[in-house]
């Protein structure tokens, strides 16, 4: 008794060692850091990509001066991105892993195809994928977009795509779209769930009024930075691309739905007083869009009432908005009436072309009925193209930028 007493501390100290057995050193993974799914041609089997990150360059144990690359893309052809990673071995020394797999990039053409939906369902079997990982439709294929994209400040691609998707949620360009968002929304089967729309790939140029009426590969952008863009949306309906949206039209989605974490938006406006200029203004969300939604006698009726803050930042026509109520008061009715006639637009637009919303009001449609069976055979995606919507906007304005008043032109050039 004395000697197992006297030897028991050993055997604690052995019992707690076991758990070490099974570990797995940094240098020993391969960590994917974005997949890529394209449609093959000639058989059933996807082309996948796959963007490896490599864990010692920037980090404390590469001491930040490695010479190895920060990333390494493969491309093969498979049958699924479940058991490709195994055929990725034969070309990659490392074991491969999505334990911190941040981006799915699906080509649009894959995207539009009636089988999409099983390949990516996937995902849901791996434990290893988290369902925060975005989703990512490309103009191009994916194995493409992964190539050309050439980040040239953050050399981590895992940082890479987790600034640029961050900031372009929160200001409202692109939409928040997860994985797990992209289940449910589809599963709901009740909205269209809108997908990030990139490209590395550069159109001629499109002659715009505003700043956020493009789509990915539209903007004229030049210089030596990645020409990689993030703005807009693909539209999906039943787990399928159907179109795409703008980024402007994405950003009245944002506000449309209360789900999102659009935070503020910079943005122009007519000027009411000037043909020739526009205001830069910054749009606040801070409280929820009041949505009242009635499904008796026919159609569903639906009135949407959103409260805005609005700054104004520019004054290129001199007005001098910030000491003159009566100007605030012209403006105000103006820009209510601009908005208001702008998401009313894109709103009809969804219905027409798309056949749907994609502003979760589903959500406040289910709370008029008793039972989930009732809100079943009502069918809010069938039933939604015929609802009449009614918009408003409620604006209220913030500051007038740092010096609100402006000297009259008419004065300085006197």
């Amino acid at each position: 008794m004395k000697a197992v007493l006297k030897y028991s501390p050993f055997l604690i100290v052995l019992l707690l060692l076991s758990g070490c057995w099974d570990k797995k050193e940094l240098e020993e993974r391969a960590y994917v850091i974005g997949l890529g799914l394209d449609k093959n041609a000639d058989s059933n089997h996807l082309t996948i990509t796959f963007l490896i990150a490599n864990p010692e360059v920037g980090s404390q144990q590469g001491g930040g001066g490695t010479q190895e690359p920060a990333q390494e893309i493969l491309t093969i052809r498979a049958n699924d991105f479940i058991s490709a990673r195994n055929t990725a071995n034969t070309v990659i020394a490392r074991e491969l892993t999505y334990d911190l797999l941040r981006v799915f990039v699906i080509s649009e053409e894959l995207a539009s195809d009636k089988d999409f939906i099983r390949y990516i369902y996937d995902a849901t079997k791996d434990r290893e994928i988290r369902r925060d990982s975005y989703l990512i439709v490309s103009k191009e294929d994916a194995s493409v977009f992964f190539t050309n994209n050439k980040p040239k400040l953050e050399s981590r691609p895992h940082k890479y795509f987790q600034f640029m998707i961050d900031r372009g949620i929160a200001t409202g360009v692109i939409p928040d779209s997860d994985l797990h968002r992209f289940f449910r929304v589809t599963e709901n089967d009740a909205e269209l769930f809108l997908a990030i729309y990139a490209t590395t790939e550069t159109e001629k140029n499109k002659s715009v009024n505003s700043e956020d009426e493009y789509l990915a590969g539209e903007i004229d952008a030049k210089g030596t930075a990645n020409q990689t863009q993030f703005i807009g949306s693909a539209v999906f309906k039943e787990g399928r691309m159907i179109g795409k949206i703008t980024g402007q039209e994405t950003r009245i989605s944002e506000l449309l739905d209360d789900t999102t974490r659009i935070k503020d938006i910079l943005t122009t406006y007519p000027d009411p007083f000037s043909d020739r200029f526009r205001l830069a203004a910054r749009l606040i969300k801070n409280e929820d869009t009041e949505v009242s939604v009635d499904i008796r006698n026919g159609p569903p009726k639906i009135s949407v009432n959103i409260p805005l803050v609005i700054e104004i930042l520019s004054d290129p026509s001199m007005t001098s908005y910030g000491d003159d109520e009566e100007k605030k008061k012209i403006l105000k009715k103006h820009l209510e009436e601009h908005l208001t006639d702008t998401i009313q637009t894109f709103v009809e637009k969804m219905k027409e072309e798309f056949k749907g919303e994609a502003f979760m009001w589903s959500i406040y449609a289910r709370k008029k009925f008793k039972t989930v069976q009732e809100y079943t055979e009502y069918d809010w995606m069938k039933t939604y193209p015929e609802a009449e919507v009614k918009v408003a906007v409620e604006v209220t304005f913030g500051e007038f930028g740092k010096q609100s008043k402006v000297p009259s032109l008419e004065i300085l050039r006197d």
